[in-house]
């Protein structure tokens, strides 16, 4: 078994550890207050999984907790001000930054998150009442995945512009995200708080159309365009949309086409360009050539609807394959298709 390095831990195994450490009753005690079900599956898994820990690294573990918990109690005696002082007269200014900085870490918590575990489309008809800004800011703090069932849901009459304001959203100021956080407590109550906030952003909302649907994606995209086609360009940097399966290399094209059915591939064909076509035709055998155009040629009118679906549900594959790092996907500009 190779030795635990301390400076390979991460926070969810240093909990782990500190745990180990404590031994199954107090363990037990403080798992009971860990009310973030992500949070406990990683502590969880550090448990099951953690190697034994040297002496040495579990001595850094607790005094790296200690170090935590006392400028906790001099944040909560006097202030984040006081806190700091007091900890540069203990452990120098440095060292005083360095707890601050990761303490504020390893505690905040995302404001809205009680919201993750709400239905996305009861969700969705809470808020389309709400101002975009306000929508964009909830929607910036929940996971990209859960963010986009919201972003499906809401009416395609006001997604465009709830994109929008993810996109342009930056740093928010403490206290004005503790006035909207008031807000939206006392509307929907269960709001989480936090020191400083940074959510939204191009990469934010290209995160989130990633996960929607086809349609809300074009649709998005499109109102983007027309309303600011500086941020349209930024998103499109950080996607990839069907259309980018021409810049995938063939090998990387031929471990797509193994995963995917040809019907499949037929009707997500139906209506686009044919240097599309062409790429996916060059990356099979000529039987499989023969075949898939025997199919989109027999196919006969689709709905718009029926191509975007599957369109997605290809992207969705080579995204995933992606993030299993079986390909390598290039990002950039897209052009919508017409369905005939």
């Amino acid at each position: 078994m190779a030795a635990v390095n301390y400076e390979h831990l991460t926070p969810a195994q240093k909990v782990a550890a500190l745990l180990i450490a404590l031994g199954p009753t107090a363990a037990a005690e403080v798992l009971k207050n860990v009310t973030a079900e992500e949070t406990l599956d990683q502590i969880t898994v550090g448990i099951s999984t953690l190697d034994k820990v040297p002496p040495e690294v579990l001595n850094t573990i607790i005094n790296e907790f200690y170090q935590y918990f006392t400028a906790n109690n001099y944040i909560i005696s006097g202030g984040m001000q006081y806190a700091k002082d007091l900890l540069k007269k203990a452990y120098g200014t440095d060292r005083a930054v360095s707890i601050m900085d990761r303490l504020v870490a390893l505690c905040t918590t995302n404001p809205f998150q009680f919201f993750n575990d709400a239905d996305p489309a009861q969700l969705a008809s809470s808020l389309q009442s709400e101002t975009p800004q306000l929508i964009a800011l909830i929607l910036a703090y929940l996971t990209p995945a859960h963010a986009a069932k919201v972003l499906d849901a809401l009416p395609a009459s006001i997604q465009g512009e709830v994109a929008l304001k993810i996109a342009e959203m930056g740093s928010l100021n403490p206290e004005i995200l503790s006035e909207v956080e008031k807000i939206v407590e006392s509307k929907f109550s269960s709001v989480v708080a936090q020191d400083f906030s940074k959510a939204g952003g191009i990469h934010s909302l290209a995160n989130i159309l990633n996960r929607t649907d086809r349609a809300t994606e074009k649709n998005v995209l499109g109102m983007l365009e027309m309303e600011n086609n500086e941020v349209a360009e930024g998103v499109r940097e950080y996607m990839f949309v069907f259309e980018d399966i021409i810049k995938l290399d063939d090998k990387s094209m031929q471990r797509v086409l193994k995963e995917l059915d040809f019907r499949d591939i037929a009707l997500a064909l139906k209506g686009t360009k044919e240097e599309l076509k062409q790429k996916v035709f060059n990356n099979l055998s000529e039987r499989a050539q023969f075949m898939l155009a025997e199919d989109i040629e027999y196919m006969g009118p689709v709905r718009a609807r029926d191509v975007q679906q599957i369109q997605g549900k290809i992207v969705a594959t080579i995204r995933q394959l992606e993030s299993d790092g079986e390909i390598v996907i290039s990002r950039g500009d897209q052009e919508e298709e017409l369905i005939e």
